[in-house]
């Protein structure tokens, strides 16, 4: 049934998607006409605009069922194994990011229950809070202002130069990854706090403590696994932000990910583009939070 569920979600909000850019105005034939209306036509019914909106997602649908992601309005490149070189850049980004953010957040989270109730802990409380709620593009701005403008250690943009991979400039690397790492460790620390204090509570870790086991011992053998469902719900959940925050890094760094292709295929109403992207995004998601949903009920007991 899981995977029932989980592609019916995919198939819904891909189709959300489809209507949502279907409502702006203008299409992709307008973007590249101009203002010449008999031009703009002529490329609207080459290339198949001027169906219906229901019979143009049907066409998507069908191809997507046949492994076809249709090609891009703007200049005809088949959309698919553009999707995939863009998302292996965004996997350079994102998976760092996230690997990071689940790391750092669930180490807070567990000092700061290990530090209740001690002096300084309602500051320290207050300023994850702030830091959760930052957004990915306001500290982005302070960490160029800071690392690349101020202290000249990394660029300020994040280009790449042609044929070369992010593996291959990792300098590129670290400001998107920071400005998305930052802010998703800090709600993760909120996130795990509660049921990091659970754990310390339990009378094994409290007993170990007390025997003098050291407190990284006590950490990986007996907080470790009863965070690990709720430490796989924010790590699916973080997964999706990583992934959505990223399309305003991209953008504003100039990184050639999926995210910065997919504002700029909304830009130019390149739906194939759109949708292509929406699709991988959507899926990732999901697979995310199904893996994490399946934990859960393991660890529950749950069929």
């Amino acid at each position: 049934m899981w995977a029932v569920r989980a592609a019916l979600v995919i198939a819904v909000v891909a189709s959300a998607v489809f209507a949502v850019t279907a409502l702006l105005p203008g299409d992709a034939a307008d973007v590249a006409a101009g203002a010449d209306r008999a031009a703009a036509e002529q490329i609207r019914s080459a290339t198949g605009q001027d169906a219906s909106a229901l019979s143009r997602l049907g066409d998507w649908w069908w191809g997507v069922a046949r492994g076809d992601l249709g090609s891009s309005l703007v200049d005809g490149a088949p959309v698919a194994p553009l999707v995939l070189r863009r998302f292996g850049s965004t996997l350079a980004v994102a998976a760092p990011a996230w690997a990071l953010a689940v790391a750092v957040g669930a180490l807070i989270a567990v000092l700061a229950a290990a530090r209740r109730g001690r002096r300084g802990d309602g500051a320290a409380t207050a300023a994850v809070a702030v830091a959760a709620g930052v957004p990915e593009s306001v500290l982005l701005i302070v960490l160029v202002l800071v690392l690349s403008t101020g202290l000249g250690w990394l660029p300020a943009v994040s280009t790449l130069p042609p044929g070369v991979g992010p593996v291959a400039a990792p300098e590129v690397l670290v400001l998107p990854v920071l400005a998305l790492a930052l802010p998703s460790a800090a709600w993760a620390a909120r996130t795990l706090r509660g049921p990091a204090e659970d754990a310390l509570r339990d009378p094994v870790v409290a007993s170990a403590v007390e025997r003098g086991v050291p407190l990284l011992r006590v950490g990986w053998r007996h907080v470790l696994p009863r965070l690990a469902p709720p430490l796989a719900q924010s790590a699916a959940v973080l997964a999706g932000a990583v992934l959505g925050g990223g399309a305003v890094v991209e953008s504003l760094l100039d990184y050639p990910g999926l995210g910065r292709l997919l504002v700029g295929a909304v830009a130019s109403r390149d739906v194939p583009v759109v949708q292509g992207a929406a699709l991988v995004l959507t899926a990732v998601s999901v697979f995310a939070l199904t893996a994490a949903d399946a934990l859960t009920k393991r660890r529950a007991g749950r069929p």
